[in-house]
């Protein structure tokens, strides 16, 4: 296997075609060809099913994916080592807790690791991120969690050796206007929201899990959007939301919302890594810093 014939099975299987591969690694279609069928002779095993509508990884072309990203990553590592460049780190982090957090940890990285550089991915999905770290796109990611496995909030995390840390506690809020027939209220149960609507994102969100975990199947969940969408929301009485208390802070402070009396358990904030991946350059500043 040459490295050059990796890059090219990895345009192949992110564009389905042949001439799409080649436009994008600026090669003929023919030397794409070339290059795909010398990679399956070397392995003696085909790595696509080829039809109509593309071609799709088989069964040992998938196989192979993980490889060729594993190798194509530390032959750029050893490249940017040898050449005296600066490490590069890629740190992803959910956008709910992006602004919140995220600066923190990279001014105590630029304290303990000046040379270091951080490249930081901001994305709404949670998977998405996972599926990064899994794959070896990201060194590590921040999100919202619980329990003592990644997942324990109420998600299916890949199948990778993945590790943790929790680095601090996010407390979260019961809100609704400050009008609403509970704001008043001196104490309450999850039982005195039933038939209360429950502002939500989508299933996958941290807070909609929370919601589950705290509420059940005691309200009706409206999908209202982002957390900018559901406090807004919840301020015009359109419903209650959970939102996080760094994200409702200010308006509570104001007024345009109340917290309503209800225990709500703190999600925690979570860094999330391959534990087979502790070793690249920069890994162990991250934790550091993160847990400082």
């Amino acid at each position: 296997m040459e490295l050059r014939q990796l890059r090219t099975f990895e345009a192949v299987v992110a564009h389905r075609t042949v001439t799409d591969a080649a436009n994008a690694l600026g090669l003929a279609p023919s030397s794409v060809s070339e290059q795909i069928r010398a990679l399956e002779a070397s392995l003696g095993v085909p790595l696509f099913h080829r039809g109509p509508k593309g071609m799709r990884p088989t069964e040992q072309g998938e196989r192979l994916r993980g490889w060729a990203r594993r190798l194509l990553r530390q032959a750029e590592e050893a490249r940017r080592d040898v050449a005296g460049e600066r490490p590069v780190l890629r740190l992803g982090a959910l956008e709910s807790i992006a602004a919140a957090y995220v600066p923190r940890v990279l001014a105590r990285l630029a304290e303990r690791r000046p040379g270091l550089r951080v490249d930081v991915r901001s994305d709404a999905a949670r998977d998405q991120l996972l599926d990064a770290v899994a794959a070896g796109d990201l060194e590590a990611a921040l999100l919202l969690d619980a329990g003592d496995d990644v997942g324990g909030l109420g998600f299916t995390p890949p199948p990778a050796p993945l590790d943790f840390l929790d680095l601090e506690p996010v407390p979260l809020a019961l809100v609704a206007a400050p009008d609403h027939v509970l704001a008043g209220a001196r104490r309450l149960a999850a039982g005195d929201l039933r038939g209360e609507r429950l502002l939500v994102n989508v299933p996958a969100c941290s807070f909609w899990m929370a919601g589950e975990r705290l509420l059940g199947d005691a309200v009706e969940r409206v999908r209202a959007g982002s957390v900018t969408v559901m406090a807004s929301w919840a301020e015009q009485g359109l419903g209650i939301a959970l939102l996080p208390e760094f994200a409702v802070r200010d308006r509570l402070a104001a007024g345009t919302l109340a917290r309503l009396a209800i225990d709500v358990p703190d999600l925690g904030l979570r860094l999330v890594w391959r534990a087979d991946r502790e070793t690249v350059p920069g890994m162990r500043e991250v934790l550091y810093a993160a847990s400082a």
